[in-house]
């Protein structure tokens, strides 16, 4: 169960390497940091969210499109740099979690103001799994135990949101990321308490 999520991070690593270096490179050449890049990142994220409040779906997923592939230009552009620290790295899983919250926050307002109260519970869920998912592997690595397991994460999550914003299909994809999501958060406390029993 723990092993399918490195190995898909792992090719994604290896698949967009040599165009996240090149990137990192022109980057790091105008004087950009990656802690810049973040920061434009959540910025990016706050106005897909308030596209998708306003009803421009279509508009709000492409934006955020845009804005995922971000999170890896950071990473790419610290490491260039050999600018990795802790607080980058700190401060990239903080904006993670802003950016995911954001989103869903506006998804959650549009669906409120089209009265559709089952679309405004399953963001609520998705919210709520989608926190979890990244509580549950943070506690457990605080407590010294492998908290990577599970079948949905944000790489994920942040596709579904966007093909269902792209595709005028945002109830479905809302739905399947607030099962799947607390789906994951319960894989891993299953995977926690299994490494806790072998202590």
């Amino acid at each position: 169960m723990n092993k399918t999520k490195p190995d898909f991070e792992a090719f994604l690593r290896k698949t967009f390497q040599s165009p996240l270096d090149s990137i990192a490179g022109f980057l790091l050449k105008l004087g950009i940091t990656a802690n810049l890049i973040t920061l434009f990142g959540l910025v990016g994220n706050i106005v897909a969210a308030y596209l998708i409040a306003r009803g421009q779906l279509l508009a709000g997923g492409l934006v955020a499109a845009f804005m995922a592939p971000l999170d890896a230009v950071d990473g790419a552009l610290a490491r260039k740099a050999g600018a990795v620290g802790k607080f980058g790295a700190f401060l990239d899983s903080v904006v993670d979690r802003y950016d995911e919250m954001i989103l869903l926050a506006g998804v959650l307002y549009y669906f409120q103001t089209q009265a559709y109260t089952l679309g405004v519970m399953l963001t609520y869920a998705a919210l709520c799994g989608s926190v979890l998912v990244s509580y549950t592997r943070a506690r457990a690595e605080g407590l010294g135990f492998s908290g990577k397991a599970g079948i949905f994460s944000r790489i994920e999550r942040a596709v579904v949101l966007i093909l269902g914003l792209v595709f005028n299909q945002l109830f479905i994809s809302v739905g399947i990321i607030a099962i799947l999501a607390n789906v994951t958060a319960l894989q891993r406390i299953f995977f926690v308490w299994k490494q806790s029993k072998q202590t």
